[in-house]
């Protein structure tokens, strides 16, 4: 961690709960009064739940909205490399003297009381959204929906519910249905929700969720539709639009279904009087900004060690879900460029690596495990082999990325996927500088 002012403060932030997550919205609510009550004073709220894909749909929109000259406020977490990151003041990243002074009042209303990190640094984004002035504010859920920090939004000017799957069982539920039941419940009274591709039985607790909230569901298939035309474009359809997009600059096949969340989105707030161009959107698509997913680093440390010769991935996603996306995207790209590839993996023992890995054990050449620095919580090399081993795949243990990279850098040049984590991959950035 850098030695800013506000590192201080979020060290000591850190020991306030004997939890890291404690799911509840009283300590939330009781400090956002201690404040002022600052999340009354925001500007219109896009306010987005799921598993997977949130923050590449708030990246989408974001670039959209910049496009289109509007000032845009987000929240995202966790972040890569440092806490900042997580708040977007109109276009900019919060300066740490913002930073540090929300922190240090939101610390001294507390008064000491009992708070989770994330609850404590929520209700500071918060206080730097209301202070700040902006045209939108793009907020992501953390944990689950229903119990998050985030919602206390009485009438966001709409919601999304982006793929639900399997993640957080200690916290959420154990089947895919409970876990949509504490995700859904961020739809409100007479606010669209846009629901994205799901399935079935969480389809059915989202529409259940949103008749019993009175909100207005836009559901994918039924009120609009995302397609890939060819490998340049896709079409999105709706009863407001008709419009042929250039795909997102984001990689994997996935990102489509992000972005068809994305412009859905946009398309109810256009009912709302949001004025927003097609050609805003389209340019948006290919200026997205969001490290860590599907990035590919094309220099730095990392492609010196290996050579020029060397495709290196980085990519973030921490869950079956993920997995299975990450391996249908390296199997197309192998279809039609058989470049044998290579995984440097790591993973936190809250998530099972043997599903995250499953889906690439038939396309993955070799692979190395890793334990994530400065994380209690990862996995061991050598358990993360065992997982490996569990469902076919053989995996190589490595004292850390260097040592794995060392031994990568003897085979033939091929293409190289670093993943399991956001904590790997905040890592892997801050040591490729």
């Amino acid at each position: 961690m850098a030695n800013d002012p506000s590192d201080a403060i979020l060290r000591r932030l850190l020991h306030l709960h004997p939890k890291l997550i404690d799911l509840s919205l009283t300590r939330t609510m009781t400090l956002l009064k201690a404040l002022g009550n600052p999340h009354h004073h925001l500007p219109p709220v896009v306010h987005v739940a799921g598993t997977n894909g949130k923050g590449s749909i708030l990246a989408m929109l974001r670039a959209i909205l910049e496009q289109a000259g509007l000032k845009v406020h987000v929240y995202t977490s966790p972040h890569l490399v440092k806490f900042s990151e997580r708040i977007r003041l109109a276009g900019k990243l919060i300066s740490e003297d913002h930073l540090n002074r929300i922190l240090a009042n939101c610390e001294k209303r507390n008064a000491g009381q009992p708070i989770t990190f994330f609850e404590i640094t929520t209700c500071a984004a918060f206080q730097a959204f209301a202070e700040t002035p902006a045209d939108i504010l793009l907020l992501e859920t953390g944990l689950g929906g229903r119990l998050d920090s985030t919602n206390v939004i009485a009438k966001p000017a709409a919601t999304i519910i982006a793929a639900i799957s399997m993640d957080h069982a200690q916290f959420l539920g154990d089947t895919l249905a409970a876990i949509a039941h504490e995700k859904a419940w961020i739809q409100k009274p007479q606010v669209p929700s846009i629901i994205g591709p799901q399935d079935a039985d969480v389809m059915a607790v989202c529409k259940n969720i949103a008749q019993k909230q009175q909100a207005y569901p836009f559901i994918f298939g039924e009120d609009w539709q995302i397609d890939p035309t060819d490998t340049q474009q896709m079409r999105f359809q709706s009863s407001n639009w008709d419009l042929i997009l250039p795909r997102p600059n984001l990689m994997g096949h996935h990102q489509i279904t992000n972005a068809g969340m994305a412009v859905a989105c946009l398309d109810r707030l256009a009912n709302q009087g949001l004025s927003i161009e097609a050609a805003d959107i389209a340019t948006g698509l290919q200026q997205i900004d969001w490290p860590a997913r599907l990035q590919r680093l094309t220099q730095g440390v990392i492609k010196q060690k290996l050579g020029h010769d060397w495709e290196v991935w980085l990519d973030g996603g921490h869950n079956a879900a993920a997995g299975a996306a990450l391996a249908a995207t390296m199997h197309a790209w192998q279809q039609s460029n058989t470049k044998p590839l290579q995984v440097i993996f790591g993973m936190l023992n809250t998530r099972d690596a043997g599903e995250f890995l499953a889906p690439l054990r038939r396309i993955t050449t070799k692979a190395y495990a890793v334990e994530i620095p400065d994380q209690p919580n990862s996995l061991t090399a050598l358990e993360i082999c065992q997982f490996g081993e569990n469902v076919g795949l053989s995996i190589l243990p490595a004292t850390n990325l260097d040592a794995a990279l060392s031994q990568i850098a003897q085979n033939p040049p091929g293409r190289l996927l670093i993943c399991g984590s956001l904590y790997l991959a905040g890592k892997v950035l801050e040591q490729n500088q």
